[in-house]
């Protein structure tokens, strides 16, 4: 099973002004991480090759190293400053490009959203401009003959699909806990093993449909929120923790 995983470099500090993405101040996408997990548990099971691939500035590479240390085969990166800005439709655009330009693959694994923009549209956006069928909040996936079979978590439930390859799914944060990287796979993927630079000429993309000039919606700006909130523990019984609860909300002048 040849696999791809789109991962991002997100930024791990609130911005005052224009997001300017710097090695310290990014970092791998806790919710990338278990997508990639499962990847490699994958290939471990089924054989194959895991590839990831990410959109963003040089300092993305960093990430996409230390994917290779815990189980991805190939790692690629397209960079280029015609991409600068995007929104979730044209960043989808442009790995749709790249992935199609990676092809053929068996099936394409985003997180379920990332850490600092939290939209969760890359992923189902991405499928739908590859026409491949999609699944969200995956938790568990078998191969048999040829065909998907796929748990997924949603609300409360847990529902089971059958799917046709190649497919695309969001993995849900509970489907596999990420791999700790040993020491000298740290050596091998920074010394060793190379990073591919893809170019938005390369994959065919047009600058129009890109970047600040294919996004249909824009940030205007980016602050940090001071959270002021406190929190305050109610003893007792369940009942005893309504009635309380209900008391200061009255008494609070929040309660109707």
């Amino acid at each position: 099973m040849n696999i791809l995983v789109c991962i991002k470099s997100v930024v791990t500090e609130a911005p005052r002004g224009k997001i300017v993405r710097t090695a310290d101040k990014c970092a791998f996408n806790p919710f990338d991480r278990t997508a990639l997990e499962l990847a490699v548990q994958l290939k471990e099971k089924y054989q194959g090759s895991v590839t990831v691939l990410s959109m963003g500035p040089p300092t993305s590479e960093m990430a996409l190293r230390e994917a290779l240390t815990v189980g991805a085969d190939r790692a690629v990166l397209l960079c280029d400053p015609v991409l600068a800005g995007a929104d979730t439709l044209a960043t989808a655009r442009a790995l749709a490009a790249a992935l199609k330009f990676l092809s053929p693959f068996d099936l394409l694994l985003f997180g379920t959203r990332t850490s600092d923009s939290d939209t969760g549209q890359v992923g189902p956006q991405t499928a739908t401009l590859l026409d491949l069928p999609m699944l969200t909040g995956a938790i568990k996936v078998q191969k048999e003959h040829g065909r998907l079979t796929v748990q997924r978590h949603v609300d409360d439930f847990i529902e089971t699909y059958e799917m046709d390859l190649p497919a695309a799914l969001t993995v849900h944060p509970t489907a596999a806990a990420a791999r700790d990287a040993g020491l000298g796979s740290f050596a091998v993927a920074f010394d060793e093993q190379s990073v591919e630079n893809l170019s938005a000429e390369q994959v065919g993309l047009d600058p129009k449909t890109v970047g600040i000039s294919g996004s249909p919606t824009l940030v205007l700006s980016v602050k940090p929120v001071n959270k002021d909130r406190t929190c305050e523990w109610i003893e007792g019984t369940p009942a005893r923790q309504a009635e309380e609860l209900i008391h200061r909300l009255a008494n609070s002048g929040h309660l109707f």
